[in-house]
């Protein structure tokens, strides 16, 4: 008996054994991550700057759910996924810098979370240079700190497509199974169209391969994901297809237009390209943006080689799948549509450049890691300056309209209070008023509801310097407010 127990003893430390190295193998294998993870996070603290007030689509999403604020018109193609993100925030404080340092916090662990999933699928150092040149993109460090969907649809489908990977290599962690679902869900909460773009090609392997178990764990995430929205179309928009209709609508009109040019000219740190016209930035601002699919091919002709093409494969159809409708069915482009394709293709790319830098056998190559160090820090010196352009540019505009609501409250234009006409949505939230249109995009009143409100409350028509006022407006006293012409309803 003493000796079958020292054998089942014995026998149990043998299996313990390897967990000890194990597990401090995959410390020191995070570590890298989250120092990539911190660096990011304060980058865009020091470099966006809390102080930057929010922008138009910003104040969309965050005065949803604001007690100091009227909400805006929230139009068909939005989804509520930013208004909870911020709500911990938004709901009890006015504070922009905190609500910048909240969202710059969030954005840098959810990096080292989504960059968590794909160990085991390729190297650390492959993960860590690929999690910054995604961080380090000048529409990464910009957006990561503000209230918009697109760098968390970019989060979740990093967090799916390894997930995935992970499983069809592992089969054996509920963990990962938690992590598909919650990374679809997180992109279905954002953009549910989008997400269904990123999730196809997953779809799509699973039902062909049989993998009935990923099949459910991805469409039980999307629909989770995607059942406020559906339900809101049903309640404020007549039906989901009415919504889709709505949202084309919106967005020009969905179907086959090219916008590839639309993104390049983008590039050049242009927050919105609508109408996207204008001259080409500088070579050196898009040169990385041609690079990229060499870069992509050359990392699945490694793959290959290697034998592992799956896993450099599958990321490169889902980033394909994600910039599909924005590079060939909208008329417009802005630089952030395309976050979730580039941190698809970050990985690929940085497997590509180590391939670059190191033979099989792991000497360096020192003219080839002399280029490529060379290139990559003239591409991150042409990020920052785009970055800070765009920054800088966006500060005066949030400025000027922190302005023009001072000089509305000196005309007696005070909470509560109606804007409408030009960027009434923006003023209205910096001035503290409702904002109102009865047209366009933003419809949400009509003529005779503007009078009415007028009959109680302060109202007031922006129109740009010389521009003609809508009829209901015309009588009404006119102030020029910079290059605003400002009617102020009497009695207001």
């Amino acid at each position: 008996m003493p000796e079958g127990a020292n054998a089942i003893l014995t026998g149990r430390r043998r299996r313990e054994q390897p967990a000890g190295p194990r597990t401090a193998s995959a410390v020191r294998g995070s570590r890298p991550l989250a120092a990539l993870a911190v660096v990011f996070t304060l980058a865009q603290l020091a470099l966006v700057r809390p102080v930057m007030g929010l922008g138009w689509d910003e104040i969309v999403y965050v005065s949803q759910v604001t007690s100091h604020h009227p909400a805006a018109f929230f139009s068909a193609p939005r989804s509520r996924g930013v208004s909870l993100l911020v709500a911990p925030v938004a709901s009890w404080s006015s504070s922009v810098p905190l609500l910048r340092v909240y969202l710059a916090l969030l954005s840098g662990i959810a990096l080292y979370l989504a960059l968590r999933c794909w160990r085991g699928l390729f190297p650390t150092r492959v993960l860590v240079v690929g999690g910054a040149l995604f961080a380090s993109l000048w529409m990464t460090l910009f957006y990561g700190p503000q209230a918009m969907p697109n760098y968390w649809v970019a989060i979740g489908a990093l967090i799916s497509v390894g997930c995935f990977l992970r499983v069809r290599a592992e089969r054996s962690s509920p963990g990962l199974l938690w992590g598909l679902a919650a990374g679809a869900a997180l992109m279905a909460w954002m953009r549910p169209t989008d997400a269904a773009y990123v999730a196809v090609p997953l779809l799509v392997l699973a039902l062909v391969r049989r993998h009935w178990h990923l099949l459910l764990v991805l469409a039980a995430g999307l629909a989770a994901g995607a059942v406020p929205w559906v339900i809101e179309a049903y309640a404020g928009f007549g039906g989901l297809g009415e919504r889709l209709a709505e949202a084309s609508r919106i967005q020009g009109g969905l179907g086959w237009q090219i916008a590839v040019d639309d993104q390049l000219r983008s590039l050049g740190g242009r927050a919105l390209c609508r109408p996207c016209t204008g001259p080409m930035p500088t070579p050196l601002v898009t040169l990385w943006w041609f690079a990229l699919p060499v870069l992509a091919g050359l990392g699945l002709a490694v793959a290959v080689r290697a034998g592992r093409a799956g896993r450099t494969l599958v990321p490169l159809v889902c980033a394909a799948t994600a910039a599909l409708p924005y590079l060939f069915m909208i008329g417009y482009a802005a630089p952030r549509f395309l976050q979730p394709a580039y941190a698809l293709l970050a990985i690929p790319v940085a497997d590509a450049l180590w391939h670059l830098v190191r033979t099989p056998r792991g000497t360096w190559r020192p003219v080839a890691a002399t280029l490529v160090a060379l290139c990559l820090a003239g591409h991150l010196a042409v990020q920052l300056a785009v970055l800070h352009g765009a920054v800088s540019r966006n500060i005066d505009s949030r400025r000027d309209w922190d302005r023009t609501a001072e000089a509305l409250h000196r005309l007696g234009v005070r909470p509560p209070c109606l804007l409408t006409g030009h960027e009434a949505i923006p003023v209205g939230y910096y001035t503290g008023c409702s904002s109102g249109a009865t047209s366009g995009n933003n419809e949400n009143i009509t003529v005779a509801g503007i009078l009415r409100t007028a009959d109680r409350l302060p109202v007031a028509h922006l129109a740009p310097a010389g521009g003609a006022p809508p009829r209901y407006a015309r009588s009404w006293p006119v102030h020029r407010i910079a290059d605003l012409d400002v009617r102020v309803a009497p009695g207001s």
